[in-house]
């Protein structure tokens, strides 16, 4: 906000005429900070580039200055160094309102930074992005014909979404491969689907969950109650490729699992304050033999239930090191219906461990090609070790 104020106040500074004022003097006396030290936060570079571009450049009739404001504001959220704090100018603003809401048209996969690559976290069952064979983990050097270096997630998601039946063609790097690959996708309506269920023999029952959305925990009530009535014994929780969602529906499916007042996640804030969120006590699976299966593309409320569960019950974790994202956003309502998505606090397990930017180990390793379709497929090796230690 303090941003905006001072691109404001320029702007009127150049109409009266005090251009020609210290830009230190103009920083203090818009932000009502006398006692500031200049010394620490110097704005004049900031101010002699603007001067310049208002005076100098070649095109005048082509200076938005409400851009160059975007512009800058945008710029300083991203010096932040955090993939997951963005400005969002209103254009922007609304479309990403529209994609939390409900369904949109793209290719159906959760993308991220890793190592500031463009990668997909995870593609979303029966999508687009699965259909045509993209896995957790590609990073995507190109869309389209443009190179995504040094581009932020919201930039990429933007690019791929477009209206539904039109083609995005992506440019991957495969870990292990030794060339890139091209993938041509078409775009769809893609609705966020929540769980799928099937029984296995030896009092087996598996319960893949694809992503934590408002409807999840409902969902997932619905699939325990599938599990009792079946006489199965034994649960599988498959969370491969799941890319998270929602906080309350991760801490209420944990509830079925943990005794009341249980620690599920806390989380802490730059400020040092903490939030601990606990177990409901909901006790159908308190008692109930449980593996867990992730993979690269297990993010978010993925990671806060599968750690959740570890450090409570000892519950193994098979299958691959799960993604990293471990904060909290908050997204801010700006003027002009411009907004700003903004990490306020970070998770950690029950033992103390950061989920961000460090992922979960499996306790078993198995490393496997399968697709989030394969993921209830008797040849998949990462189930295959979950039934033959439930076994």
């Amino acid at each position: 906000m303090a941003f905006a104020v001072v691109g404001a106040s320029f702007f009127l500074g150049i109409a009266v005429g005090y251009i020609n004022r210290p830009a230190v003097e103009k920083v203090v006396n818009v932000l009502h900070q006398e006692s500031s030290k200049p010394a620490e936060v110097d704005f004049s570079t900031f101010w002699t580039v603007w001067t310049k571009l208002e005076t100098q450049y070649v095109d005048k009739s082509k200076i938005d200055r409400q851009k160059l404001v975007d512009g800058a504001i945008a710029g300083m959220v991203k010096a932040i160094g955090d993939p997951y704090t963005v400005y969002f100018p209103p254009e922007d603003a609304k479309a990403f309102q529209q994609e939390i809401k409900g369904s949109f048209g793209g290719i159906g996969a959760e993308i991220g930074l890793r190592k500031g690559i463009v990668t997909v976290v995870a593609p979303l069952k029966n999508s687009p992005a699965e259909h045509v064979g993209l896995k957790a983990g590609d990073k995507i050097l190109k869309i389209g014909d443009r190179d995504t270096t040094d581009m932020s997630v919201e930039e990429a998601v933007k690019m791929i979404r477009g209206e539904k039946g039109t083609i995005v063609r992506l440019t991957i790097f495969r870990d292990g491969d030794t060339e890139t690959r091209e993938f041509s996708v078409t775009r769809d309506t893609i609705v966020v689907p929540n769980i799928t269920t099937e029984e296995k023999p030896n009092g087996i029952y598996v319960i893949q969950l694809a992503h934590f959305s408002e409807n999840a925990a409902s969902d997932f009530r619905k699939a325990v109650s599938e599990f009792m009535r079946s006489g199965k014994k034994k649960l599988v929780l498959d969370l491969r490729n799941n890319p998270g969602g929602y906080l309350e529906s991760a801490v209420d499916i944990a509830s079925w699992f943990l005794p009341a007042g249980d620690v599920v996640v806390s989380e802490r804030w730059s400020d040092g304050r903490e939030e601990i969120y606990r177990s409901k006590g909901y006790k159908a699976l308190e008692t109930t033999p449980v593996v867990i299966l992730v993979n690269k593309g297990s993010a978010s409320a993925s990671e806060i239930l599968a750690g959740a569960l570890r450090d409570q019950r000892g519950i193994k974790l098979i299958g691959e090191k799960t993604f990293g994202k471990g904060s909290v956003q908050e997204l801010e309502n700006l003027p002009r219906n411009a907004s700003l998505k903004i990490t306020i606090a970070k998770w950690y397990t029950p033992s103390g461990k950061s989920i961000n930017d460090n992922g979960l180990d499996p306790d078993i390793t198995v490393t496997a090609s399968a697709t989030s379709t394969e993921a209830l497929d008797e040849k998949d090796p990462v189930l295959d070790k979950a039934l033959e230690i439930l076994r």
